[in-house]
Formats: C-alpha cells, sequence, structure tokens
C-alpha cells in the first residue's frame, strides 16, 4: 500500500536551487523511500540521450514484416 508524499513540490524546489546555489549541478533528483536524494553531476543533453532499449530494434522489425488482416 502506498502512503502520501512526506514532503511538497516546494521542498524539491528549495534543495535543487540550494544544490546549484552550492556550485554544483543537478543531474536528476529521485524519490526513495520517502526521501529526496539529489544526484550531482551534468543532465543529459538530450531528453532521447538514455542508452538505446533493445525491444526498439525488435518492434521496429516487427512492424515492418506484420501483416494486417
Amino acid at each position: 500500500m502506498s502512503r502520501a508524499a512526506t514532503f511538497k513540490k516546494t521542498d524539491v524546489t528549495r534543495l535543487t536551487r540550494a544544490v546549484l546555489a552550492a556550485g554544483l549541478d543537478v543531474a536528476r533528483v529521485e524519490f526513495r523511500d520517502g526521501v529526496i536524494v539529489v544526484v550531482p553531476g551534468k543532465p543529459p543533453e538530450t531528453a532521447g540521450s538514455e542508452l538505446p532499449n533493445e525491444w526498439d530494434e525488435v518492434l521496429a522489425n516487427n512492424e515492418t514484416t506484420a501483416e494486417i488482416r
């Protein structure tokens, strides 16, 4: 069963701004077991910069060979 968040959007905003003010870049913000975790580092340059998904190729191949009846 899930529980209500123990923090608000303003809490995340304040924490992120504090990290930026300290001179660090923010790669991402994670939420683990009710705790806000800021991961320092360079953020991805583009939204699609994640590792490729092996199923993308499988699905692309099936689209070209699939028959519609």
